[in-house]
């Protein structure tokens, strides 16, 4: 059963991929029909004012050639302004040197000066020309200029204004059918969103469904989406977040199973016993003794495992749980030592200890002292019957110490240096019973030093002897 908790479709990357699909196809399309009209809309001005220009030169000839501006009668350059003016909607003044109006198609300013800056300016040699885009129109102005004469005065100025209206309507059309064609486009960039979109969403809900059905209870379902390099990146971590948790799983399984067996085999030792007493009521009080020496032994081993369990519990808590401080590590080593060799020398063991430097770091003491004690302690254990050593050397460089614990002791076989550190794991599960150990020393050891961000490496061989290597920053990095 899909369960999507409070996912909205608004919230989805589906959704988000539409609106950013819409937005690049609207905005582009909008973009691409305000290019185009305003492009429309240049073009066709400056082609017009190109035109008009042309022709008013024409005019300016024929003014000069006809003597206009001494004859407004003329009925030839009078029809040509005529001509224009029909043409284009326009309106056209003729003045003199003097600013007079002397020819005005809307008969309006005839006889009037015009002070109008852009007059002045023509009668100064300057033309100009300017569009009106609010009152669409179009305005320039011409100079009339003596062409016979070396110095070609200006014997007057042609104002020509002509109507674009015709040129805003074309525009107004262009606009609607871009608005039309803009809707269209609206439309199908919404349904092409929705297509694209699911399209690219579908492999993540793959994944989606895949995690569900893990989450429902189907451990052994994999996650294979190749579809995207994402979603081949996402399924592959996803598959090995999948086996680890498995392997951590079969771990507990185990490590239950194996407490277990661990406890029940003291009590089942002491059940045996304290049965064979009770069958017995007249037994001999030496074997009482035996026996009840025997379920103390038992109960001490009992004892022994489940205070290893509590230290790995503790150990397997948060790193906030380690209590840091500056704490000089010659001297924990020499007190571990000093606790040590009452042992050792019961099992003709000589430890040795060379310090080449003064080290302080910071570690947690109580974790560390621990560490430390159960690796030396199996090396006195583990030791040459007839009288070996231990050998615990300690040194240090800028960022990290190092210790290094040897041994002549029996060693480790090839095939079980990959699990000493597993919890409950025993080399030789008979000597080790016999000399009380709970397979859960290296565990409890290699817990601590990754704690404080180390390392841990072995190297041994069977009969000749164990080396632990040992890393540890000299200050914490949490």
């Amino acid at each position: 059963m899909k369960r999507h908790g409070k996912f909205t479709f608004f919230r989805s990357i589906r959704f988000r991929i539409m609106i950013l699909l819409f937005v690049v196809g609207i905005v582009s399309a909008l973009v691409v029909e305000i290019v185009v009209v305003q492009s429309y809309e240049t073009r066709a001005i400056n082609q017009r004012s190109v035109i008009v220009r042309n022709q008013c030169d024409l005019l300016v000839d024929q003014l000069v050639k006809r003597n206009y501006l001494e004859n407004t009668g003329d009925e030839v350059i009078n029809g040509a302004f005529n001509m224009l003016t029909s043409i284009y909607g326009g309106r056209i003044l003729v003045m003199n040197g003097d600013s007079r109006v002397i020819m005005d198609s809307y008969n309006l300013d005839t006889g009037k000066y015009s002070l109008s800056p852009e007059v002045i300016d023509c009668l100064r040699g300057k033309e100009t020309s300017q569009y009106d885009e609010k009152n669409q129109y179009l305005e320039m102005t011409v100079r009339i200029r003596d062409t016979a004469s070396s110095d070609q005065k200006v014997l007057g100025v042609l104002l020509v204004s002509v109507s674009t209206a015709e040129i805003h309507a074309s525009r107004g059309i262009l606009e609607a059918r871009g608005s039309l064609i803009l809707g269209v486009t609206i439309v199908l960039v919404l349904i092409f969103g929705l297509w694209m979109s699911g399209v690219l969403v579908r492999p993540f809900q793959k994944i989606t469904d895949g995690i569900e059905g893990v989450s429902d209870g189907f451990e052994n379902e994999s996650i294979h989406v190749d579809d995207y390099a994402e979603t081949e990146l996402i399924s592959d971590a996803f598959n090995r977040m999948l086996t680890r948790v498995k392997a951590v799983d079969d771990s507990r399984e185990e490590f239950v199973s194996n407490v277990s067996h661990e406890l029940k085999t003291p009590l089942a030792s002491m059940k045996v016993l304290a049965d064979s007493l009770n069958m017995n009521p007249d037994a001999p009080k030496e074997m009482y003794q035996e026996f009840m020496q025997d379920i103390s032994e038992e109960i001490d081993r009992e004892n022994s495992i489940i205070s290893d369990l509590l230290s790995l519990v503790k150990m397997d808590r948060k790193a906030s749980d380690i209590h840091m401080e500056e704490t000089n590590i010659n001297e924990l080593l020499e007190k571990i030592m000093k606790r040590l060799r009452p042992i050792a020398e019961k099992q003709h063991v000589q430890l040795i200890l060379d310090s080449f430097r003064p080290v302080t770091a910071e570690v947690d003491e109580t974790k560390l002292t621990l560490a430390f004690s159960n690796i030396i302690e199996n090396a006195i254990k583990y030791n040459k019957p007839d009288g070996g050593w231990v050998r615990t050397s300690m040194n240090a460089d800028r960022k990290y110490f190092y210790v290094t614990i040897s041994d002549s002791g029996i060693g480790i076989p090839e095939d079980s240096i990959d699990h000493i550190f597993e919890r409950f794991y025993r080399v030789d599960k008979s000597h080790s019973r016999e000399i009380g150990g709970t397979g859960l020393g290296l565990a409890i050891t290699k817990r601590a030093i990754v704690l404080h961000r180390g390392a841990i490496r072995v190297t041994s061989k069977a009969g000749e002897g164990t080396t632990f290597s040992i890393r540890i920053p000299l200050v914490y990095v949490a």
